[in-house]
């Protein structure tokens, strides 16, 4: 990887808010026309993390750029060439969709501002709804305005702390289309999300918790590094036998998936012993599976609570 490939490029950044060290020495590269999902529980330091890395937090301690600006002392430079898009909706519920895009214009001073609104609404679809008032808009269309004016200015990255909570299935996947749209155009997109299958549709993936980072690399690259072991488990008296496995060697989760059990472990000879004896005990089917991305989200999750390095 050129240095030049990189967009972010920060090392061993703390954050403290009083007593609470919320990020602790996160390290990070992300490259050009990436898309980089952050994973990780609430309060894992994602959305502080995100902060720090537009310019919106200044770091402890640690170093690094950010668009090739020092994130601690060019933070203004930073922030004119960043999107950032937060959780919730933050334009104003009684403006319509132009006078929002209009307003957010002024703010940047942009040039040609009404030429740059007209194409942001004609580009995200916002043509036959521009005069509508944003606060009467459903999530989907929430989240839409709320990308539109991220993107006028034209930013070089674009920062989306959690973008699709409360959004339909299909908002969702239109949104996610337009995020690949916008990073085949060279854009970089960091993106926070809880939903493993917009997890897997990012081109590499970090997962934080406590304020570290436990595991990064593309979604396969992250599951194959855990080594989990699964099988799906059929049969008889399934929600008795659920019970029952939690307690068993090499066993660390079972989720009821349908008329199934989703039972996984991350000691794949004592998980195979204990599938054989139960199957011989029980009228159940054992068939290997596996492990997907939400295994791994809460392989993670027990092994950050439990202390487990």
């Amino acid at each position: 990887m050129q240095a030049g490939d990189l967009v972010i490029d920060v090392h061993g950044l703390n954050k403290h808010f009083g007593d609470k060290h919320v990020v602790r020495d996160l390290s990070l590269q992300v490259r050009r026309g990436e898309i980089y999902g952050f994973l990780g529980p609430n309060g894992s330091g994602k959305t502080t993390s995100i902060r720090m890395l537009c310019g919106l937090l200044t770091p402890d301690s640690g170093s690094g750029t950010c668009l090739g600006h020092d994130v601690i002392r060019e933070t203004a430079a930073i922030k004119r060439e960043v999107g950032y898009m937060t959780q919730r909706f933050s334009l104003w519920e009684d403006l319509t969709i132009r006078e929002n895009l209009d307003f957010v214009a002024r703010m940047y001073g942009m040039a040609g501002r009404r030429r740059a609104v007209d194409q942001s609404i004609d580009k995200l679809g916002l043509a036959q709804r521009q005069q509508q008032l944003a606060g009467s808009l459903s999530g989907g269309w929430k989240q839409r305005l709320s990308l539109a004016a991220c993107m006028l200015h034209q930013p070089a990255l674009l920062l989306l702390d959690e973008p699709t909570a409360g959004v339909d299935p299909k908002a969702r996947r239109d949104f996610w289309d337009e995020i690949h749209q916008l990073a085949a155009e060279g854009i970089t997109v960091l993106v926070s999300t809880h939903y493993m299958d917009e997890a897997e549709r990012c081109h590499r993936l970090a997962y934080l918790a406590e304020g570290r980072l436990l595991a990064t690399g593309t979604a396969a690259e992250v599951v194959a590094a855990q080594r989990l072991s699964g099988y799906n488990v059929s049969g008889e008296n399934l929600q008795v036998l659920a019970q029952r496995l939690r307690g068993e060697p090499g066993v660390s989760q079972v989720t009821a998936f349908g008329t199934t059990l989703h039972v996984v472990g991350r000691d794949a000879d004592a998980l195979a012993a204990t599938a054989a004896r139960i199957e011989a005990e029980e009228k159940t089917h054992w068939e290997r599976i596996e492990p997907g991305l939400e295994d791994v989200f809460i392989s993670l999750m027990q092994k950050s609570a439990s202390g487990t390095p």
